[in-house]
């Protein structure tokens, strides 16, 4: 943060806790009240030339006052900021951080030291803009700083305020994948959602909407440790809550994980709609993560063999020629026009928007043999014999490799076809079948002109035997 934005912070931090004077009031104003001012704003001017000089005239504040009070608080935050920000010295940040936690009860107001202790914690996890300039710091420190907010938070009984900074503490370690730390903070905050406690007694929405963030949590968790049974356990629980009006960002979380665990076990229909519902919450709530998203869900399409263009939709249309995205719409356009080389060279040159990603580059694999099979089935269309050296040298792959691509199509059943393998030569059954489809036809045509032909005979000899005769005639028939 530069000093030009931390001073922007400290200047917005003083008008949302202000004190307004009325000129009537200035004579009986206290005089030590507008020493403490003047003394706090002097301190403030210190902090970029003379950050040590600035740091004991803001402990001064705090030890002249006989009572916890608004200046005081003010000053221990100064404090806190520069030793954790400026002067990377955590440890004594953590130090004020606990005076300055003594202060929240009846220094301030409610409202302005929940907000001033949701900003430490932001800058202290590396949230947001304060991401690149939060030092170094190690995890039992960081642990240290929520430690002494919850212990805080249950002294003043600040449900509201324990529950959102659990929830900071969550998604640090979820970011920074120390599972073995989020798992207790989880079971925490379920515990708060259970019947009977404060958070579920005063609001079910609010509880349901809790709730959600929660499996969002443990959703990407599961996830990253490749725990599919848990993974969907809490997929299915996320889906049965009803009673929530979640951030569309926390549900778009939820559905790609879901999509995503749908396209490892290739129900590509479950994971297309999925991830067109991440695709969607994600755009409405503004996060970079859509774009992921639709390189998922194209990918997905093409997987499942759909000839629908993904980007046909209302809502994935304006992206289409997105920077990132035009890599997976020359992919699309390849892969319908049965191009397995165009296909792989968009995929050589565009590892960055491509297979950069691990999960994209899991399912490559299978994208060219999807392709690869449609091109080998369109191809031999025409034919009843072909060459499998034709198309290994079409494919640039191996005879065993193609003898594998065309032996799957005919166990599926998409071609029917015998191998020849001495020969090296696929024989397509279309021609044999069509024969004795068409002798069959003849057959059964030559029978049913030989009925009528016999009817016919039959006929005419009743209409020219004599009066008489008809009794005889029939032990003819």
């Amino acid at each position: 943060m530069s000093d030009d934005e931390f001073m922007m912070d400290d200047a917005a931090d003083d008008e949302e806790y202000d004190f307004d004077y009325d000129d009537d009031d200035d004579e009986g104003m206290d005089d030590e009240g507008g020493d403490v001012e003047n003394q706090y704003y002097k301190a403030k001017s210190l902090k970029e030339d003379d950050p040590e000089g600035a740091l004991k005239a803001f402990r001064a504040i705090v030890d002249d006052q006989s009572d916890k009070g608004e200046w005081g608080f003010k000053a221990l935050k100064q404090m806190m900021k520069m030793n954790y920000l400026n002067l990377n010295r955590p440890e004594e940040a953590l130090k004020i951080y606990r005076e300055l936690l003594g202060y929240t009860q009846t220094a301030v107001t409610r409202n302005y030291a929940d907000k001033t202790i949701n900003n430490i914690l932001d800058y202290v996890g590396g949230e947001g803009k304060h991401a690149a300039i939060s030092p170094k710091v190690s995890l039992d420190t960081l642990e240290a700083f929520y430690e002494a907010t919850r212990i805080a938070c249950d002294e003043a009984k600040n449900e509201r305020l324990s529950t959102k900074s659990n929830l900071k503490l969550a998604k640090l370690w979820l970011d920074r994948k120390e599972y073995a730390r989020l798992a207790p903070v989880l079971k925490g905050l379920h515990a708060t959602c259970e019947p009977g406690s404060a958070s579920s007694s005063s609001d079910d929405q609010t509880r349901g909407s809790l709730l959600l963030e929660l499996y969002a949590i443990e959703i990407q968790m599961y996830s990253d440790l490749k725990e599919n049974r848990k993974l969907k356990d809490i997929y299915n629980a996320a889906m049965t809550v009803r009673n929530a009006i979640p951030h569309p960002r926390i549900m778009g979380v939820i559905r790609e994980c879901g999509g995503k665990m749908w396209m490892m076990e290739k129900s590509w229909d479950k994971a297309s709609t999925d991830l067109f519902e991440s695709f969607r919450m994600y755009d409405e709530s503004g996060s970079p993560q859509r774009i992921q998203v639709l390189k998922y869900l194209v990918l997905t399409y093409m997987l499942m063999g759909s000839e629908i263009n993904p980007f046909d939709s209302q809502e994935t249309k304006p992206y289409k020629n997105d920077p990132q995205i035009v890599a997976m719409t020359s992919l699309v356009s390849a892969y319908q026009a049965r191009d397995v080389k165009e296909a792989e060279k968009i995929l050589k040159v565009n590892k960055a928007t491509i297979t950069a990603d691990p999960f994209i580059r899991f399912f490559i694999d299978d994208l060219l043999r999807s392709l690869r099979t449609e091109y080998i089935v369109d191809i031999i269309k025409p034919y009843t014999r072909m060459k499998l050296d034709f198309l290994a040298e079409t494919l640039s792959l191996s005879n065993n490799e193609v003898e594998s691509l065309v032996v799957s199509l005919i166990l599926d059943g998409r071609i029917k076809a015998k191998v020849d393998q001495i020969n090296g030569i696929i024989v397509l059954e279309r021609f044999h079948a069509d024969l004795n489809s068409r002798y069959a036809a003849l057959d059964k045509l030559s029978g049913e002109l030989s009925s009528l032909s016999s009817r016919i005979v039959k006929d005419k000899l009743v209409r020219d035997a004599p009066r008489g005769w008809m009794g005889s005639m029939e032990g003819f028939a």
